[in-house]
């Protein structure tokens, strides 16, 4: 996905770190660019709203159970097929 505008950072790198941003899991570097490509870029904005509705949904009705890893890679792995499909 791309708005088509200009920006430091691509709106696909961007989505594709938008669940690790969302877990912490990213350097303070990667953080800062996609704050700054989320508050000018309202497309990015819309997907890491949803995306981050999603996450809050899962964790209130499956947050007691710990998620296996294996688990957790292969869903990214799918999202992350689904959005390359879609930009195609």
């Amino acid at each position: 996905m791309s708005c088509g505008k200009p920006h430091d950072t691509d709106c696909r790198e961007v989505l594709d770190k938008v669940y690790a941003y969302l877990d912490g899991e990213l350097t303070e570097g990667d953080v800062v660019e996609i704050r700054v490509h989320l508050d000018e870029c309202s497309p990015c904005l819309q997907e890491y709203d949803l995306d981050k509705a999603v996450k809050a949904l899962v964790a209130k009705h499956c947050g007691c159970d710990p998620v296996p890893a294996d688990l957790r890679n292969k869903v990214l792995a799918r999202i992350a097929q689904v959005r390359s499909e879609l930009a195609d």
